[in-house]
């Protein structure tokens, strides 16, 4: 039976995909993890020469069956343990046609934000995708952000150690910034409300034209508002504001897409004639 999965889209950090549901097995973690403390300043997800994402160093909760294979990993927010987080494994994903299809694994975290998926059938497989709390997102299990979905290499007889994955939110307040405003460029300061262990932000306006360069890319701000000081191209756009903790680790963003319109800059650059 086919369970379709919406999944929304936050600019790169979360995809639009539709899931369909062909689980084959389900396993559920019991086994008591390590306490350990974690560190969130871990560099990002590099994937090998290959193309796939390499496992990592752990320790087994538990040995796979013979020619099985298990899968570990961790889900925190804000640098703790996340409990009850659905993460699966697909052999096949793509963005566009489908999401998450063929061969599916699933499993949940336990108090210690780690979760085990065992017994898994060796081959490769092209997504693991991490539930975003109780909502129809997930995430990609990587390290960082702007990481596409990478195929995973798992091996018979042996556990899989894959990337810590930081969980965000999507409840960062924006003041005076409504969807479908009209904004003048010469004077206005975009405001928005502390958010709970943040240490900066990062602001960035998307042009929707293709040939506008914006000069606010992931703008680091220690504050809660943001002057337009810099020249600004009239015409439409897309706000992404997103909160960060010390450890350089992502909190919240807006969630949907705030879409507004400049006045009073810049006249956009006529196309060229053929």
């Amino acid at each position: 039976m086919k369970k379709t999965i919406l999944i929304s889209l936050a600019l790169s950090s979360i995809f639009a995909v539709s899931c369909t549901k062909n689980e084959t097995n389900t396993s559920t973690t019991n086994a008591t993890a390590s306490n350990a403390k974690t560190t969130a300043t871990t560099p990002a997800t590099v994937k090998t020469d290959d193309g796939f994402v390499p496992s990592e160093s752990g320790t087994e909760k538990a040995k796979p069956e013979s020619g099985k294979a298990n899968v570990q990993g961790k889900v925190m927010f804000n640098g703790k343990p996340v409990e009850g987080i659905e993460v699966k494994i697909c052999e096949k994903f793509s963005q566009y046609v489908g999401g998450c299809s063929g061969e599916t694994f699933t499993s949940k975290t336990d108090a210690n934000g780690e979760y085990l998926i065992a017994n898994v059938n060796p081959k490769i497989y092209e997504s693991i995708l991490v539930r975003v709390f109780n909502t129809k997102n997930f995430i990609f299990a990587t390290k960082g952000f702007g990481i596409s979905a990478a195929k995973y290499k798992i091996d018979a007889d042996k556990t899989f150690f894959a990337p810590d994955s930081n969980l965000f939110k999507d409840d960062l307040k924006v003041q005076n910034l409504k969807a479908n405003a009209k904004i003048d460029a010469s004077n206005f300061e975009l405001k928005w409300d502390a958010y709970p262990d943040a240490a900066y932000y990062k602001v960035s306006f998307f042009a929707k034209e293709a040939s506008v360069i914006s000069p606010y890319i992931n703008e680091k701000v220690e504050g809660t508002s943001l002057k337009i000081e810099k020249p600004m191209t009239a015409g439409e756009y897309t706000l992404k504001l997103e909160a960060f903790n010390a450890d350089d680790v992502k909190l919240s963003d807006t969630g949907d897409q705030i879409k507004f319109s400049i006045s009073g800059g810049t006249a956009s650059a006529a196309p060229a004639n053929k």
